[in-house]
């Protein structure tokens, strides 16, 4: 009898033992469970790794997360002072824990075209490829979003549709800009900022603005502190020969018809106005952000007397400059088209150089998809076809394959991809693995190489437009958190759709 008790009071024990081994040695291919949100059943676990990336540089370590925030980041050799009895741990090993990716200039296209790409394709891309949270463009979806009843559009057709979290920029057009009071009545409804072309956008109910109407749009948003995202291309007169050499099949021929003075044009008449948001201007408080650079030359020097100057300018480029040349662009493959155009070898030299030195601020997709019949894929004509790459789910590993050469740090790519984006649309509980910040997370393998052929799982919806089909890359991504969330993990998404929407307070 007293042996039998015995046993039954060590029952008890013995089972807290074993819960204790499957807590501190779970494996991260093992995490299942009942939240829909999440293949994680816990709102309170540890996450450790070898490599994660901190504010503090990369530590080797443990991350504490507890109702999707972090509350503790240790270094391993302070792990065993943490109180962390029945928590669950998942240990990651060498695999890279950094911030996840927050990617400022995205076009999903919904409402109106979800045919080209769609809420809920675009972001399980995104979940798939570490990115955690998305500002999508005000156009490309119809309508455009340039009013609170447009916003509202978009607002409800991201319901239950979004699987990371999504944040909104308006847009600045003809029809607000000289408007105030509709300009606060947008941003009042909750976008992040403002879009303005300076050129033709392609989409027919958003149209280019002039320099009134940006310094006009600078001074409402001054007082919301909020930034103005800018493609700046203006069109001038050109002076293209007649020829054989003018094949439309021909990239280079298309690279003629946006040559690097539509963007330095642009640049300078910009910085007429920007010299307002100088601390003591009449739009300080105000912040313009160029879009996509691609000229490395005089566009780009022009940005860089500005900063110096104390303008409050940032610009960001995108990984498909960084990875492809003009010179390596098949003859008919539209995949390649979009604008600003890819450029030469030299410039793209010169843009990773630009990178590397800090004169560029951060990176974007500007993942602009559509129907592959509007690509022109069989007729191959540049001049006619539509201009736009689609990457999403890759951005990650396009950075580091195409990085690594130019010496790219892990501390880097999470500036490019997190912080810093993070800060430019105002995304402040995002964007660094630190406390109290959202547990936006990304768990990756740096050294891990993969093919993307028609065999790779890929989530945005038309994989056959995409520039980088054909491609060995390296970088896989292992898991993603969002809001301490698990939505990705060893390939397969959380079963609902549980982003949330960013919107401006």
């Amino acid at each position: 009898m007293e042996r039998s008790l015995l046993q039954w009071r060590l029952l008890p024990l013995l089972a807290l033992i074993a819960a204790l081994f499957s807590i501190f040695f779970a494996s991260p291919r093992s995490l299942q469970g009942n939240n829909r949100c999440s293949l994680l059943p816990h709102d309170h676990y540890w996450i450790s790794s070898k490599r994660i990336v901190t504010p503090d540089g990369l530590i080797s370590g443990s991350v504490e997360v507890k109702g999707g925030i972090i509350v503790s980041v240790v270094k391993e050799v302070d792990w065993h002072k943490s109180q962390r009895s029945r928590v669950k741990v998942i240990d990651y090993g060498e695999a890279v824990i950094m911030p996840g990716l927050i990617d400022v200039h995205v076009h999903l296209d919904d409402p109106g075209r979800s045919e080209w790409e769609g809420f809920s394709s675009g972001t399980k891309a995104a979940a798939a490829g570490g990115i955690t949270t998305l500002v999508d463009m005000p156009l490309n979806s119809y309508p455009s979003t340039v009013s609170p009843e447009t916003l509202k559009l978009k607002i409800e057709a991201a319901e239950n549709r979004i699987h990371v979290d999504v944040g909104f920029w308006g847009g600045l057009v003809p029809d607000n800009a000289l408007n105030a009071s509709a300009l606060e009545s947008l941003l009042d409804a909750g976008v992040l900022g403002l879009k303005s072309f300076m050129c033709p956008s392609g989409i027919n109910d958003f149209p280019m603005t002039n320099i009134t109407h940006i310094k006009e749009g600078l001074s409402v948003l001054a007082k919301y502190r909020r930034p103005l995202l800018v493609h700046a291309e203006v069109e001038k007169d050109l002076e293209i020969e007649d020829g054989n050499d003018n094949d439309p099949r021909s990239y280079l021929t298309y690279l003629k018809t946006r040559p690097t003075s539509w963007e330095e044009g642009a640049i300078r008449n910009l910085l007429s106005v920007t010299e307002n948001t100088r601390i003591g201007g009449s739009a300080e408080g105000a912040h313009v952000h160029i879009v996509h650079l691609s000229d490395a030359s005089s566009s780009l020097d022009l940005i860089k007397e500005a900063k110096g100057k104390g303008d409050s300018v940032t610009v960001e480029t995108c990984p498909h400059y960084l990875a492809f040349s003009a010179e390596e662009i098949p003859k008919g493959d539209t995949r390649f088209k979009c604008s600003p155009p890819i450029r030469d070898a030299t410039n793209r030299e010169k843009l990773w150089e630009a990178m590397m030195e800090g004169d560029i601020d951060m990176l974007s997709s500007d993942h602009s998809p559509t129907k592959p019949e509007l690509k022109l894929l069989s007729d191959g004509n540049f001049l006619k076809a539509w201009g736009g790459i689609s990457s999403l789910q890759f951005v990650l590993p396009i950075t580091w394959s195409y990085g690594k050469k130019y010496g790219v740090t892990l501390e880097q790519v999470a500036s490019w991809w997190s912080d810093r984006p993070s800060k430019l649309a105002g995304l402040h509980s995002k964007g660094a693995i630190t406390v109290g910040k959202h547990a936006d997370l990304v768990v990756w393998e740096p050294e891990a190489e993969f093919d993307l052929d028609e065999d790779h799982p890929i989530h945005f919806k038309h994989p056959s437009i995409s520039a980088y089909l054909g491609r060995r890359l390296s970088g896989k991504v292992v898991s993603t958190f969002v809001r301490g969330n698990l939505v990705f993990g060893e390939g397969k998404h959380a079963s609902d759709a549980c982003g949330s929407l960013q919107l401006a307070t």
